[in-house]
């Protein structure tokens, strides 16, 4: 009795804790400076840049009063690298050479010398999906054991029109999982293939072919991992490969209507197959996600948790104007800005619940930091009442709107609703549902263990700025997506963060709410999350 009326007590003085002060565009605009500055190299994992990187961030959460949020009273999260790169080799494709860079792209993941494959079959596989809950399979139990599979990008309803039998099957133009490159590439090495190609178009992808070549053949994957990975793994530029399957006598623009087909089957490409040599570099490096917390004064097992990712692509080759740093400065050292405001915010008044503030490794190269953190939680997903994101914010001002990944997924889109509602704003879902951006950033991670999450990332569609309008915010995406992953996206003291800043509100309202709560948010009806969530309901009652 005497620890309920505790508890009783306690929670009237931290409901009365006074609200904090609204977030500075100027601070994150100074934060954003200092990491995406030359002398943080590009932020890449297992570099001088990141040893640099990680150091300021610890600093940052200490100045501010937060505790180590690691085991052991850590600041940190160990993540086993291997880090790869492909150098000059021969590529071909039935007799004829291949370009790296203008007709394909290559990296692979794997920990070999060399990455030699000669003459090996190729097989288009469609979309190369394997879904029994939507009575589909592209397969059919073909065989590609040493073979080199070769996908179209996204869904296969991504292009379908009503009575086509894919029409409608996967969400129409919302990507899904099965969509994105990591699946076709997980599937493939499932199958024993030596190695996957997908054929890129823009629409599908969701990005340029400028943003495909970004990593200029390097790669990251974790140092042990539990599934198999094919040799080489890339893709096929979208006229060359028109080219390569011409040239097999192969329309590919019937193939894939033919690939939106439920009784598609896969097509063998005819020819002398696929071939490449090419010298492989790699080195291994432990990386480290970055963990602090402000500790709850009631439910101090019960953890909000906000994230944002430290990498990025570090250097690669010198641009127009020489420059080689690619210094990610709005993805996603903005998002790590706000998550450090909301940070220091937290740690003037802990609240009921335990706040948890997550810097990942390797969001760029396969969300390998947030990945190693959910399958080796130090606080348990059970009893982890959301994660809320912050990857790549609007710098173009103030809007009348926040853009929200993933509508329909979870009662938090709910909060976020009356928290905008609180600043005169809306809600307005993606407007770009086949990026499949719900499952390209951290949070996806912890969504796939049930946590409830959500997600604000800019470029889910064009803002409704308060000057300038929709049109005005198209603008603004359309200049950041030439620089997504490249040198340019540069920190600038002409951004406008104060659209910027209101979002980073928003994001510490919900979790403000939730921390001094007792509310558990879940997944709504027909997410994929839901049943997962549900199997650990004890550990919250």
């Amino acid at each position: 009795m005497q620890r309920l009326a505790l508890l009783a007590a306690a929670i009237p003085l931290i409901a009365a804790a006074p609200a904090p002060d609204p977030v500075s565009p100027e601070s994150l605009s100074a934060d954003v400076k200092v990491l995406a500055s030359d002398a943080f190299g590009g932020r890449a994992p297992g570099t001088a840049g990141e040893a640099k990187t990680i150091d300021w961030l610890v600093g940052q959460f200490r100045a501010a009063g937060l505790e180590p949020g690691g085991r052991g009273g850590s600041w940190t999260q160990d993540v086993p690298l291997i880090r790869t790169r492909l150098g000059k080799g021969g590529v071909a494709a039935n007799g004829t050479a291949l370009v790296p860079g203008t007709d394909i792209y290559l990296s692979t993941v794997r920990p070999v010398d060399r990455a030699a494959i000669a003459r090996a079959p190729m097989v288009f596989v469609g979309y190369g999906v394997t879904a029994p809950e939507r009575q589909w399979d592209d397969f059919k139990g073909v065989d590609l054991k040493g073979k080199v599979a070769v996908f179209l990008v996204n869904d296969p309803d991504f292009e379908a029109v009503a009575g086509e039998p894919a029409a409608g099957r996967f969400g129409d133009r919302r990507m899904t999982y099965y969509g994105r490159w990591t699946y076709k590439f997980e599937e493939a090495a499932r199958r024993g293939a030596i190695a996957a190609l997908i054929v890129h178009d823009t629409a599908g992808a969701g990005y340029g072919w400028n943003t495909v070549v970004a990593p200029a053949g390097e790669n990251y994957d974790v140092a042990n991992p539990r599934s198999p990975r094919v040799l080489l793994q890339g893709w096929l530029e979208g006229a060359a490969a028109t080219r390569l399957f011409a040239g097999a006598g192969l329309d590919l623009a019937k193939l894939r209507l033919q690939a939106r087909q439920a009784d598609f089957r896969p097509v063998a490409i005819p020819g002398t197959g696929f071939t490449a040599d090419l010298p492989v570099t790699v080195t291994r490096a432990t990386s480290r996600n970055v963990l602090a917390r402000v500790t709850g004064r009631v439910r101090p097992n019960q953890v909000v948790m906000y994230g944002a990712h430290w990498d990025a692509y570090g250097e690669g080759a010198p641009d127009a104007e020489g420059r080689r740093i690619r210094p990610g400065a709005n993805d996603d050292a903005l998002g790590v800005a706000g998550v450090l405001a909301i940070a220091r915010a937290a740690a003037k008044a802990p609240a009921a619940r335990t706040q948890v503030f997550a810097l990942w490794t390797g969001e760029e190269r396969g969300l390998l930091g947030s990945e190693t953190y959910a399958a080796d939680p130090v606080y348990p997903a059970a009893t982890t009442v959301a994660n809320l994101t912050l990857d790549i914010l609007q710098t173009a001002g103030p809007a009348r709107d926040v853009m929200l990944v993933g509508d329909g997924q979870n009662t938090l889109e709910d909060m976020l609703r009356t928290a905008a509602t609180g600043q005169g704003r809306t809600v307005t879902p993606e407007a770009l549902p086949e990026r499949g951006l719900f499952y390209r950033a951290d949070h996806f991670s912890v969504a796939r263990r049930g946590v409830p999450t959500l997600l604000l990332m800019a470029i889910s569609g064009a803002p409704d700025l308060v000057e300038g309008g929709r049109a005005g915010g198209q603008a603004w995406l359309d200049g950041y997506m030439r620089c997504y992953h490249q040198t340019c996206d540069a920190w600038s003291a002409d951004w406008d963060l104060r659209g910027a800043a209101a979002d980073v509100g928003l994001i510490r309202s919900v979790g403000t709410t939730l921390a001094n709560g007792a509310m558990w948010p879940d997944w709504k009806q027909g997410s994929e999350f839901r049943a997962i969530r549900a199997k650990t309901a004890a550990a919250r009652r």
